[in-house]
C-alpha cells in the first residue's frame, strides 16, 4: 500500500510572503496604536493636571510624549518591514 503524506513541514528559516490583507491589517493596527497612545497620554495628562493644579502644562507635555513615542514606534516597525522586504528581493 502507498503511504499518504501530508504537506511537508516548513523549515523555521522559511518566511511567509505577506498577503495584501495582512499588510493592510498591520498598517491599520499602527494607526490604531497611534490614536490609542494619544488618548491614553491625554487622560494621564488631565489626571496629573487635576492632581497637581498645573493646567494645561502636564496635559500638553503628556500628549506630545505619547505622540512622539508612538511615532517612533511606528517608524521602527516600518523600517524593519522595509529591511525584510529588501532582504527578500535580494535573494
Amino acid at each position: 500500500m502507498r503511504e499518504e503524506r501530508g504537506p511537508e513541514p516548513r523549515r523555521p528559516d522559511e518566511e511567509r510572503e505577506p498577503t495584501a490583507g495582512s499588510s493592510v491589517a498591520v498598517y491599520a493596527g499602527l494607526g490604531l496604536q497611534f490614536a490609542v497612545a494619544i488618548l491614553v497620554f491625554l487622560y494621564l495628562g488631565q489626571w496629573l493636571d487635576r492632581r497637581f493644579g498645573t493646567e494645561p502644562w502636564l496635559l500638553l507635555i503628556s500628549v506630545f510624549l505619547g505622540a512622539g513615542g508612538s511615532l517612533y514606534s511606528i517608524y521602527r516597525k516600518l523600517m524593519a518591514d522595509l529591511r525584510r522586504q529588501e532582504e527578500r528581493r535580494s535573494r
